[in-house]
């Protein structure tokens, strides 16, 4: 089986580079880790990953939510929302987005296997029903 590919959208160092380790353990590919709203749109375009783990609280102008509408609309690429911000106004906003999933800061390994196991299965889920229906 191919190598689930996984792009990690995070402007916290640290934090980019425990979800990469743990992900590459988990037996992911992660091909890009990228911190800019910039940079996630490019490497969606280049990669193609089979998922973007985007923090929602990305520095600067436009937020991960507007770059995870922008990726969607353009590439169609799943997007996991990885988050501290579990407010009512920011969850509602990111909904809008249509995402795989979330992922609630702080989180333990355990939490991410789950999250992206669970996002992997849903998609899979979804092909197989549009293909039935098809």
């Amino acid at each position: 089986m191919e190598q689930k590919r996984i792009v990690i959208v995070e402007d916290e160092l640290l934090q980019a580079t425990v979800m990469k380790d743990s992900l590459e353990g988990l037996g992911y590919a992660v091909p890009a880790v990228v911190i800019t709203n910039k940079d996630a749109i490019t490497a969606a375009e280049l990669i193609r990953p089979d998922l973007i783990l985007m923090d929602i609280g990305l520095a600067g102008k436009i937020d991960g939510i507007e770059t995870a509408k922008e990726i969607r609309e353009r590439f169609h690429i799943p997007i996991m929302y990885v988050t501290a911000y579990a407010d009512e106004k920011t969850m509602e906003a990111a909904k809008k987005t249509d995402p795989i999933g979330y992922l609630i800061k702080p989180f333990d390994e355990y939490n991410l296997r789950k999250a992206i196991e669970e996002a992997f299965t849903k998609m899979a889920n979804d092909i197989s029903k549009k293909e039935h229906t098809s």
